[in-house]
């Protein structure tokens, strides 16, 4: 080899170059545990001290590869199973204050104070039954269709000015109305369902999120969430009275008014029958039309923007902006509707509450920002074990949700200190003919982490005993819907 490209080659694989010293990967155990102290104290209750089973959960999810699952982790970590099971789901350890302090965390970060977002989306896991909190017959995204599924409500925040930095924030279990039936008050109990818990909507919940987001004074300046909730003008109408920006999706056969309608009572027609009127209508001629249509408009002027630097390339893509105005709780609410019209031709759609003078470039920017929360889903999922869970109970879930919340934030914000103190050597881009580096990943920080806190191997005893443990699982699995095929068949 030419001893040139010997020595780019060297550079290239330097370690520093990329901003990965040796002490800082050698010391990620210690910044777990430094990072688990911080929050330790929410772990112990008034009669137990759980403070090591959940630096061992927390552990165990950042460096096993699959089955999360209370029994996987506790064999892992050397936790009695039934001890690790109680823990997650019986104990009443505060998984709300674990989110406030997060927040707080962020607001004090150096360099995220201004630029952030909040991103709100849902997520569906596949469920065999209906035994599990909140498992029912209900869309799921990720499947397409309807099925029997466990969906959660998330608040993601987001800031990419300095450095990418994305992460889950907040979230809460959806629980459809039939739950809260007189029939379902024996399933309710047994899964420890709050007796105080009342049916929300997803819009309802996701503003609780927003709201606490809010009082924490987690800095940011928009909310972008997708059509589900964009469609919402009750959740719209909420951020507007509290003076919160929003770029919320809409379905192309959402109807605006591309001039602003003129509203009241209609007048009685003469020698009409019929009671005075008394509802507040449209008095304007004007037809609304639907936001499919304006895109379609001769009149829509469109510009090329340039959004962002991406590892497949640059996103840029057409944007589009209108004036108009929606009607809503009997007034006429002035939006702006920002049009994204992607390479393959495919339009989508957002109302927007800025100011009218805001430029097609910041509305862009906030338009595309709802990626970041499909990230923070795909890795919760893929890399820290969130759809791994197992288990039936209410608290289970909001237990294994804090966790993998926590789980993030130690990711993220590893990334973002390493990123601010560990700079990567400014010649590297420009040795690889490339403006921007990738970001470290999460499957980044996992390998580095295991392999300065490597999982302990079974031997062939416990291997043993794991496979057997699993063969009567399954034998018991099998002997309980025996019991149930047997049953049905009896009463028909």
């Amino acid at each position: 080899m030419d001893m040139s490209l010997k020595e780019k080659a060297k550079k290239i694989f330097d370690p520093l170059m990329w901003g990965l010293r040796l002490k800082a990967i050698n010391d990620l155990g210690k910044r777990l545990k430094s990072f688990w102290e911080r929050y330790s104290f929410f772990f112990k209750t008034k009669t137990s001290d759980n403070r090591h089973y959940g630096y061992k959960y927390i552990s165990c999810l950042l460096r096993m590869e699959c089955d999360r699952n209370y029994a996987s982790i506790g064999r892992a970590s050397g936790v009695n199973k039934q001890n690790m099971q109680h823990f997650m789901s019986n104990s009443p350890w505060e998984f709300q204050e674990i989110y406030t302090q997060i927040q707080q965390e962020i607001r004090e970060t150096k360099g995220l104070s201004k630029g952030g977002a909040l991103l709100l989306d849902e997520s569906a896991d596949e469920k065999a039954g209906n035994r599990s909190a909140g498992a029912g017959r209900q869309y799921n995204g990720r499947l397409g269709k309807v099925d029997m599924s466990q969906v959660g409500v998330f608040l993601a925040y987001a800031n990419i000015k300095s450095y990418p930095l994305w992460t889950w924030v907040d979230g809460d279990l959806f629980l459809q109305e039939h739950w809260f039936t007189e029939a379902m008050e024996a399933e309710r109990k047994r899964l420890g369902i709050p007796e105080k818990l009342k049916f929300q909507s997803k819009p309802e919940i996701g503003w609780n999120l927003i709201q606490r987001a809010k009082a924490n004074g987690l800095p940011f300046e928009i909310t972008c969430f997708d059509d589900l909730y964009g469609r919402s003008e009750w959740l719209r109408g909420q951020l507007r009275r509290e003076n919160l920006l929003y770029m919320a999706d809409i379905p192309r056969s959402t109807q605006v008014y591309i001039t602003e309608p003129k509203l009241g009572v209609p007048a009685k027609v003469l020698g009409k029958k019929g009671k005075q009127p008394k509802r507040v209508k449209v008095l304007s001629s004007e037809k609304p039309q639907t936001v499919f249509s304006l895109s379609r408009d001769n009149d829509t002027q469109w510009h090329e923007l340039n959004i962002r630097p991406t590892e497949r390339g640059e996103l840029r893509d057409l944007f589009a902006v209108h004036q108009v105005w929606t009607v809503y709780e009997d007034k006429a609410v002035e939006e702006l509707l920002v049009i994204r019209k992607e390479k393959n031709g495919k339009c989508n759609y957002s109302l927007c509450n800025a100011p009218s003078d805001t430029p097609l470039s910041q509305l862009a920017w906030w338009k595309c920002q709802r990626y970041f929360i499909e990230r923070a889903n795909e890795e919760a999922k893929s890399e820290i074990g969130w759809d791994e869970f197992q288990a039936q109970k209410y608290l289970g879930w909001q237990h294994h949700l804090a966790l993998t919340i926590l789980a993030s934030w130690f990711i993220a914000q590893t990334q973002y200190e390493w990123a601010q103190t560990c700079e990567r050597d400014p010649d590297l881009a420009q040795e690889l003919e490339i403006d921007v580096l990738p970001r470290l990943s999460v499957a980044n920080v996992r390998s580095l982490l295991r392999a300065v806190m490597p999982l302990e191997q079974l031997n062939t005893q416990q291997a043993v005993e794991q496979v057997i443990e699993h063969l009567v699982n399954r034998t018991h699995s099998r002997k309980s819907r025996m019991k149930k095929f047997l049953k049905s068949n009896e009463s028909t």
